[in-house]
């Protein structure tokens, strides 16, 4: 599992993490690098782009379009990447799990689904009950 803060409202940055491989999740995957987009604004606007040259060298370049932040890295072929037998392997398992990983992603979309629906369901009762409520009814009902 990777050490990587939750995400959050106004956070202060982002962190960048490129994996190569194909499978759903992150961890089937593997990890080329990551570094930490920081100093952006609390609404951004991310865009990540990848570059490989003729050599495989891969570029990875991320910028927040409001602030103009930016933050990249660079992986030759000798460095952190896999050998062609390891992407062979990978990709075997690509083929022998894609049932698995469909379903995986059907989960996580539903989740994510649910998610977003119990929010702006909770931001429309704080909506309707904020003029409803009383002062210390409203530090009540927020705390708890």
């Amino acid at each position: 599992m990777q050490d990587i803060p939750d995400y959050s409202d106004n956070q202060p940055g982002v962190d960048i993490q490129v994996y190569e491989h194909e499978r759903a999740m992150t961890k089937d995957n593997h990890l080329l690098g990551r570094f930490r987009l920081s100093g952006i604004p609390h609404a951004p606007q991310i865009e990540v782009t990848f570059d490989r040259d003729a050599n495989g060298i891969l570029n990875v370049f991320s910028m927040d379009k409001s602030s103009s932040k930016s933050q990249s890295i660079i992986r030759t072929n000798d460095k952190g990447r896999l050998s062609k037998e390891e992407i062979e392997k990978m990709l075997h398992e690509t083929k022998q799990y894609e049932k698995e990983d469909e379903e995986q992603r059907e989960k996580v979309a539903a989740r994510n689904n649910l998610e977003c629906y119990v929010y702006s369901v909770k931001q429309a009762a704080d909506s309707a009950l904020d003029d409803k409520l009383s002062s210390p009814d409203k530090t009540k009902y927020k705390s708890g």
